[in-house]
């Protein structure tokens, strides 16, 4: 082989090399708008109720009034709170009820918290609530035992039609997904999919989470 073969050899085989170190670093630092990427939020325990409830805990024809929206639209934190007790006897207070008035009470609890509380809280989908632990709620008029209503939420995923076509989702697939940046890297298995054209991107993680992954709200997961 002469000379100047020789040398353009070795100049493709240079460039090839030099192109596909590029491509992969385009890979590693590709914006994060290419990536899968969906801001969290932490949800502490709460309380959604019905309004017959509403009537046992606050007083005949009671409405909650609004503290401050949420950030799905027509969601708030409501100003009323109230007290959780199970068999152990040791109260949880100012326990915050979420509007608006659902047709069925759910009581969204961590694991940490059933198990203060003695009760055996199921991991379950919102609304899905038969078998789950029973729990009694203290107002400031009354109180009511519920045979059943009482959760450890499942890891969820709200999300549009439009981000859901774009990452070739549906309503109640389940994926996986990776901490970004996180002081403790965790992957979560198992996170359910919900998709409304009323949803924004986010995903919920109950406190026990959050706390074990080092996540707070407005940090960002990216799907797997």
């Amino acid at each position: 082989m002469s000379n100047a073969a020789l040398v353009e050899l070795i100049t493709r085989e240079v460039l090839a090399e030099l192109e596909a170190r590029r491509g992969r670093n385009l890979a590693r630092t590709a914006p994060a708008s290419m990536a899968k990427r969906v801001p969290v939020a932490v949800s502490a325990r709460h309380v959604h109720l019905a309004q017959r409830e509403i009537d046992i805990l606050f007083g005949p024809g009671y409405q909650l009034t609004k503290r401050n929206d949420l950030y799905q639209p027509g969601e708030f934190a409501a100003n009323e709170v109230v007290t959780l007790v199970g068999p152990k006897l040791r109260p949880l207070t100012n326990v915050r009820v979420l509007g608006p008035v659902r047709d069925r009470t759910q009581v969204e609890i961590s694991r940490t918290d059933a198990i203060y509380l003695g009760i055996a809280a199921p991991v379950r989908r919102s609304g899905d609530l038969a078998g789950s632990a029973p729990i009694t709620l203290v107002g400031p008029k009354g109180s009511v035992t519920l045979p059943e209503g009482a959760i450890i939420a499942n890891r969820h995923i709200h999300m549009s039609p439009v981000d859901a076509a774009r990452w070739g989702l549906k309503d109640n697939d389940e994926v996986t997904v990776r901490t970004v940046d996180a002081e403790r890297p965790t992957i979560f298995g198992g996170v359910q999919v919900r998709v409304s054209p009323k949803f924004r991107l986010v995903m919920h993680i109950d406190t026990d989470d959050a706390n074990a992954a080092g996540l707070r709200c407005n940090d960002e997961v990216e799907i797997r």
